[in-house]
């Protein structure tokens, strides 16, 4: 398209009547409104529901098999291959879908992935709902009016909810929705599914695969900094883990809480928003997040009174992944909120926060670059009972690099790059594991409690931690500290807060033993890396 080209023709759309670019807020609340899509509700937040899907539908996502992309993609489970042949059936059926005549309005939102300039993806979505753009609006960045002026797309993504594939069978295909990526062509179309996220985690998948190949790293993590704008801290983790509260500090101004790049200049945000878990959200205990839900906010799949509006979220009848977003803007105490874009120096802190339901791994280590890229590849965390259907003992789940549902190269691009950048910049990397000590999840123990694992970080963050002692585990070789203000020292080494050493010995080799079997999943890419794990000889290593 040329500069500021809305002419839908260059991309097949000829008969939408009513084009509505980048509208305000206050026009996508009304038409969201008009066309029965949501409600007003919570200090004037809109609420949706999102149909069918409440969540990403990952098995019904694919790459285009192009000879563009072909040899840099990480084939498999994760990124599932299509042919061109079917691409092109699909988007006919997309753009027919727009063509079809009746009078209609077409959003479109024009922003960017990215807070450094300089790396920006300029983003197009287009969509029939208002609520869609409403979402877009909140979560990439957007742009000043003279940026609209100019705009040129990089990359588009032409959402259909209401289209399916009827043929997904013929076509060999999971279901009737789609959600299709062709990085030849600059474009991604959706159908079948009317979940936001895909649509957010879509153009971070997209970030994942060209970012990297410019050797800047692309990342699922949380970032924040001092009030001076120094000291960048990163937090990874899986959900459940503690990403999000532990790095929502009033002490320490938020770049953003998702998703972040990290290139020869410091790190940047991809996003202008934060989309927030609701469920049994806690006024109390999470104020940044529930004091956002406001104007220009978005709520998708609560469950409220219908005469009051009143919120319930305790109610999971129709989803755990119960949803907000939110402009960043809307958290106070955020680098955004202050006038300043949402980037920052280069790190100086990294923390990989697992939640370890066997109870094996110590609360607080720091690591060596190389089990960095050990721990980063693994991507460590624990389901426990309760938390899904079936689930009645500790279940053990790795995702590589914190974000393994969205990674388009193999995750050992992403480990190279995190080693180089942390070995330059002089980064310190902890493992800290905000779950069980004493025992493991199913045996009545009791989980680490907040208050130790937050003088945990802020030890970790005021460098205190380095003037403890440490000494090496048994188990995966890490150096723990033996003592930190304001931590009961008895939490500090697994093994001996259990009342049965053995018992916690069992509970290791399980857990050793499941580490094992995951890494060779990714084959003699990463067998240098096997040292950096699990101690091949414990008996060699005594605290």
């Amino acid at each position: 398209m040329t500069n500021n080209d809305l002419d839908l023709k260059k991309i097949g759309i000829t008969q939408s009547t009513r084009i509505k670019r980048n509208l305000p807020v206050e026009g996508l609340i009304e038409d969201i409104v008009l066309n029965k899509e949501g409600k007003i509700g919570l200090n004037g937040a809109v609420m949706v529901d999102t149909g069918q899907f409440t969540g990403r539908s990952p098995l019904d996502k694919y790459i285009v098999d192009e000879a563009s992309s072909n040899q840099n993609i990480w084939w498999g489970d994760v990124n599932r291959k299509i042919s061109n042949e079917i691409f092109d059936e699909l988007y006919e059926k997309v753009i027919n879908y727009y063509n079809q005549g009746k009078e209609s309005d077409t959003y479109i939102f024009d922003g960017f992935g990215g807070a450094a300039v300089d790396h920006r993806l300029n983003v197009r979505i287009i969509a029939k709902k208002a609520w869609q753009a409403h979402f877009c609006h909140n979560m990439f960045i957007r742009p000043t009016l003279d940026e609209l002026a100019d705009f040129c797309p990089d990359f588009t993504i032409i959402n259909a909810s209401e289209v399916y594939n009827d043929q997904f069978e013929q076509h060999g295909l999971h279901s009737e929705t789609f959600i299709i990526f062709n990085l030849e062509k600059n474009v991604a179309i959706i159908g079948g599914t009317e979940y936001g996220g895909e649509m957010k985690k879509g153009i971070f998948s997209v970030l994942n695969y060209l970012l990297p190949l410019k050797g800047i790293l692309s990342m699922h993590c949380s970032a924040n900094v001092d009030t001076n704008g120094c000291n960048t801290a990163l937090f990874f983790g899986l959900s459940g883990t503690g990403k999000t509260t532990l790095s929502t500090d009033p002490n320490r101004p938020l770049i953003g809480d998702d998703e972040h790049g990290w290139s020869d200049d410091g790190i940047f945000n991809f996003e202008g928003g934060c989309y927030a878990k609701v469920i049994r959200l806690d006024k109390e205990a999470e104020p940044d997040i529930f004091n956002a839900i406001k104007h220009g906010a978005l709520l998708e799949n609560v469950c409220f009174d219908e005469q009051t509006r009143i919120i319930d979220f305790t109610n999971a009848s129709k989803t755990e992944n119960t949803r907000v977003s939110y402009p960043i803007d809307h958290i106070e105490n955020s680098v955004f909120a202050s006038g300043k874009p949402s980037i920052g120096p280069h790190p100086e802190i990294i923390v990989f926060l697992t939640c370890d339901a066997y109870g094996v791994l110590p609360p607080v280590s720091k690591l060596t670059a190389d089990q960095a890229m050990y721990h980063f590849i693994s991507g460590y965390t624990a389901k426990v009972a309760g938390t899904e259907r079936g689930i009645t003992e500790p279940v053990a789940t790795f995702s590589p690099c914190f974000g393994g549902p969205f990674l388009t190269l193999h995750p050992l691009k992403y480990a190279e790059l995190l080693k180089t950048k942390i070995e330059t910049h002089q980064s310190m990397v902890y493992l800290v594991n905000t779950g069980w000590i004493g025992g493991s999840a199913d045996s009545g123990a009791k989980r680490i409690s907040i208050k130790n694992t937050r003088a945990m970080i802020t030890s970790i963050l005021e460098r205190s931690i380095e003037e403890s002692e440490f000494k090496t585990e048994p188990v995966f070789g890490l150096s723990c500290p033996q003592s930190l203000p304001g931590v009961n020292s008895e939490v500090l080494n697994p093994r001996t807060s259990w009342e049965n050493p053995e018992n916690y010995d069992i509970q290791a080799a399980k857990l050793v033993e499941l580490f094992t079997n995951n890494f060779k999943t990714y084959g003699n890419a990463v067998s240098y890396l096997e040292d950096a794990g699990p101690v091949k000889n414990q008996k060699e290593i005594v605290i």
